[in-house]
């Protein structure tokens, strides 16, 4: 562990900081004093009621009826409630301005670009409310997109919040099956559907595979059809335009319906790798209050601070940039390929839009570093103070990249949370020093430790990621669970009143924490539990490996490692080279994290917001079939990972 970390924030920041002006202004309400950060969420997750309270005055959250009990029921895990009697809307607190401020900047990878203002963004959104409404879209009606990141994304999600419909939306790179896999389970009434989108170079029409998701889809009554290719081609069946359902004339009053703090939202989706996804079920004012503290106190998203986060409609991290709105950001939303014409085609996206939030995944910073690219010699980075990253643990050499590639001063957090919480647990902190391979502290209000397989919580050992209070973005549940067993069964089975996210961490004694993976990969060679993370680091240090995929195999009553890696063009895998990865990973890790087999491959099967589907090759090795593949960005990889010979022996 490094002596001393890679960032420490100025003076002059912290104290212009959020966090700061939190602080103070909870110190001033209740007279408490807190000597620092670690003071400040010990306070918040023993005075969870005076926290979230706190919270919410601080954010100016707009509702229009106060509530009767800030938290009902503490004890009830899941099951306790938050704001009852409150009533607001989601949609109203992030349309609070309608200036000429720039609201939304939308990019394609072709190069278009468009803007709406505050008062075009509120304006666009009236007129789809109000098509939205003609067509008897109510309160508790599910609306569907299946769409790109484009301004017309937001401005839909905005309406149908507005109505206090529930939003549920996917990217146009899933296939038809894959969609209704998702949208099926909750019966839309409306369909918003793009008519393609572009990636990589290309323009990729799905008019047709629009229509099919329709046809599939019983008790649709709309389907909403939006232009991004553009052109004259025909329209599906039935479809209407984006802007006969906008309409033309006067723009109609936008009324903003008041509904309980634990209205559901959104529904998004787990990976589904092993199986129909889940529908999980996401309350307006948690996501909502649970957003504002995220923006405000942990990431300093101010006013006049221009926020992007590389993401699809498909991953969460697209719902928590919308959020950024209530925060009196500008968003930048772009869609296509992060690596078109070039690599640098985001660091670009920077310079151009003074972006001052860049959001993006820990395998788009290895990949770029990979490719050579070193933004602070080519570009001016010039208000750029974060960047966001999370989809996978952040390696150590990729902390170091940042602070070496791009800038000095900047503010680097991993964040680690996920879709059940459509938030985080553990993220990142503007007046707390940034550590080699840490996430920098526990979120405000999330009462997170790392616990053994004896349920003790433990300092500097690797164990089970929980949270052991209530928190308000706590989903509402499983749509379609009834009795909530599938929903308990996902997080409380294990410990009973704790929440089990399925991570395996650590907590380092700066307070700060490292993911080791994913529960259900963790490897367990002669009884040693090992994080796939663990062995990816050592990987990436090796200059002809690209990516890599680690699974264990089961073996003569034990389990061995076995890592699949794909290497540069031209390389070939040879004896050498697998022992000098060998001897990297025994070097830097430990004799048990060295693998059995090594083998090259030429793709690894992935998730669609760009995970490492490392249950899928386990299932693969082992004959048995992955339920799901319609999950998989490129499900052709698996193909790779069938009956191979050189694991038979």
């Amino acid at each position: 562990m490094s002596e001393q970390p890679l960032w420490r924030p100025s003076a002059e920041r912290i104290e212009h900081s959020n966090l700061t002006a939190f602080t103070r202004f909870l110190e001033a309400e209740t007279g408490l004093a807190f000597a620092g950060y670690e003071a400040l969420h010990r306070w918040s997750v023993s005075a969870p009621a005076e926290f979230w309270e706190t919270v919410w005055r601080f954010t100016g959250v707009i509702h229009s009826q106060p509530w009767k009990q800030v938290l009902e029921d503490p004890e009830r895990f899941p099951g306790a409630r938050w704001f009852t009697g409150a009533r607001l809307n989601f949609a109203e607190n992030l349309l609070r301005r309608r200036d000429d401020r720039i609201a939304l900047i939308g990019r394609l990878e072709n190069g278009v670009r468009r803007t709406l203002t505050q008062g075009e963004l509120y304006d666009a959104v009236a007129r789809v409310a109000a098509g939205l409404r003609a067509r008897g879209v109510a309160p508790g009606d599910r609306v569907a997109a299946f769409l790109p990141n484009v301004p017309e994304a937001i401005v839909a999600m905005l309406a149908t919040a507005s109505i206090g419909a529930i939003w549920s939306s996917c990217s146009p790179d899933f296939g038809t099956s894959g969609v209704l896999d998702r949208f099926g389970q909750i019966q839309p009434r409306v369909l918003f559907a793009c008519d393609g989108y572009h990636y990589n170079g290309k323009a990729l029409d799905t008019r047709a595979r629009a229509a099919e998701i329709a046809a599939g889809l019983p008790g649709l009554e709309a389907l909403v059809l939006v232009p991004v290719l553009g052109g004259d081609g025909p329209l599906p069946a039935r479809a209407l335009t984006w802007d006969q359902l906008a309409g033309s004339g006067p723009v109609p009053e936008l009324t903003f319906a008041q509904l309980p703090f634990d209205h559901p939202l959104y529904i998004l989706y787990s990976s589904g790798t092993t199986g129909v996804p889940k529908c999980i079920v996401h309350s307006a004012g948690g996501t909502l209050l649970q957003h504002l503290k995220e923006h405000r106190l942990h990431v300093d998203v101010k006013p006049d601070d221009r926020l992007f986060y590389f993401t699809t409609c498909g991953w969460m991290m697209w719902n928590w940039l919308a959020s950024g709105l209530a925060s009196g950001a500008t968003l930048v939303l772009y869609d296509g390929s992060p690596f078109h014409p070039e690599p640098a085609a985001l660091i670009d996206l920077i310079d151009a839009e003074a972006i001052a939030i860049f959001g993006t995944s820990a395998k788009y910073l290895a990949a770029l570093e990979k490719a050579g690219v070193a933004p602070r010699a080519s570009h001016r980075l010039e208000r750029l103070h974060t960047v966001l990253s999370t989809g996978s643990p952040l390696s150590h050499e990729s902390f170091r990249y940042v602070y070496h590639a791009f800038k000095d001063d900047l503010c680097l957090a991993s964040i680690s949370g996920g879709t059940d919480i459509v938030s985080c647990f553990v993220l990142g902190n503007p007046c707390l020093p940034v550590w080699e391979g840490e996430i920098q502290c526990r979120g405000l209000g999330m009462a997170v430790e790392i616990r053994d397989d004896d349920g003790r919580p433990v300092v500097g050992e690797k164990g089970e990621l929980v949270c052991t209070a209530p928190f308000p973005s706590c989903p509402i549940g499983f749509w379609n669970d009834p009795d909530q067993q599938k929903f308990h069964a996902a997080y409380f089975s294990r410990w009973p009143g704790v929440w089990a996210h399925g991570d395996y961490g650590e907590m380092t004694p700066h307070g700060g924490f490292v993911i080791h993976g994913r529960s259900d990969a963790v490897l367990n060679p002669g009884g040693v539990r090992i994080g796939t993370a663990e062995i990816y680091r050592q990987v990436e240090q090796v200059p002809e490996v690209l990516e890599s995929v680690c699974v264990g195999q089961e073996w003569d009553d034990d389990v061995r490692v076995v890592l699949f890696v794909v290497l540069r063009p031209g390389i070939v895998l040879d004896e050498a080279l697998a022992q000098r990865i060998r001897a990297t990973i025994r070097a830097n890790a430990s004799p048990r994290h060295v693998p059995a087999k090594i083998l090259q491959v030429t793709d690894i099967p992935r998730t669609r917001s760009g995970k490492i589907a490392e249950l899928a090759v386990r299932e693969l090795i082992h004959g048995r079939p992955v339920k799901n593949t319609e999950a998989l960005a490129n499900p052709e990889a698996l193909d790779l990972y069938r009956g191979l010979v050189a694991l038979e022996g």
